[in-house]
């Protein structure tokens, strides 16, 4: 689904008005309302990573990785938000504040293989439900790279609702990259639908504290 243009870069610009000046820097939230969805079928399901072309600048997702060994090392080199090792993870079995903690800092896990049947049992209760179960990374894995991917990733889910709610960027970047970013989204879930573009309802787009400006389809 491709919008036009210059539709999506006015509805960006009336979102970003509508937001005012705030003493923060606001996030910029797509929302799509689909249709004709069988909330039990896989498509009323669907949980996926979108990597977007235009990763927000100031605000990157934050990255847990769980490793062992030379992979942590390689994980601390490569600037992971944080790195917990197997002692660590053992000594968080049943810490239900703190693993409730982590599972809300953290936007993405990245955990060693052989540590992922360790990570389910102490932390899975807590990520499962968020949609944060970790992605596993073999011990030769080049981790420096799924750190930057996921960096600049974004979850697209829907939860019993026929609704996707999730952030394309900041009120700070060019509207020009935000577009592509809306794009880039549309199509994956386009993808996903059984009839495509006939599957979306309609589509919004607002600010943190914005009202929804509806761009037309």
């Amino acid at each position: 689904m491709s919008l036009e243009p210059k539709t999506v870069l006015n509805a960006i610009k009336e979102a970003k008005e509508k937001g005012g000046k705030r003493n923060f820097v606001q996030s910029v939230e797509l929302i799509l309302t689909l249709q004709d969805i069988d909330m039990k079928s896989p498509e009323g399901r669907l949980q996926e990573n979108v990597e977007l072309p235009h990763p927000p600048p100031n605000k990157p997702n934050k990255v847990c990785v769980i490793a062992t060994g030379e992979l942590a090392l390689k994980a601390k080199k490569a600037n992971a938000d944080l790195v917990i090792d197997k002692d660590e993870l053992e000594a968080l079995a049943g810490k239900k504040k703190e693993l409730r903690k982590l599972a809300n800092e953290y936007d993405f896990f990245l955990a060693e293989a052989p540590l992922m049947p360790l990570v389910g049992k102490v932390m899975g209760a807590f990520l499962g439900p968020r949609g944060k179960m970790p992605i596993p990374v073999p011990p030769t894995g080049d981790v420096e790279s799924l750190i930057k991917k996921y960096r600049r990733t974004v979850v697209i889910r829907m939860r019993n609702q026929p609704v996707i709610q999730c952030r394309v960027g900041t009120e700070d970047m060019k509207e020009e990259d935000l577009a592509e970013n809306i794009q880039a989204v549309l199509k994956i879930v386009e993808s996903k639908m059984k009839r495509g573009v006939k599957n979306i309802k309609s589509i919004h787009i607002k600010t943190t504290m914005g009202e929804p400006v509806k761009i037309k389809l």
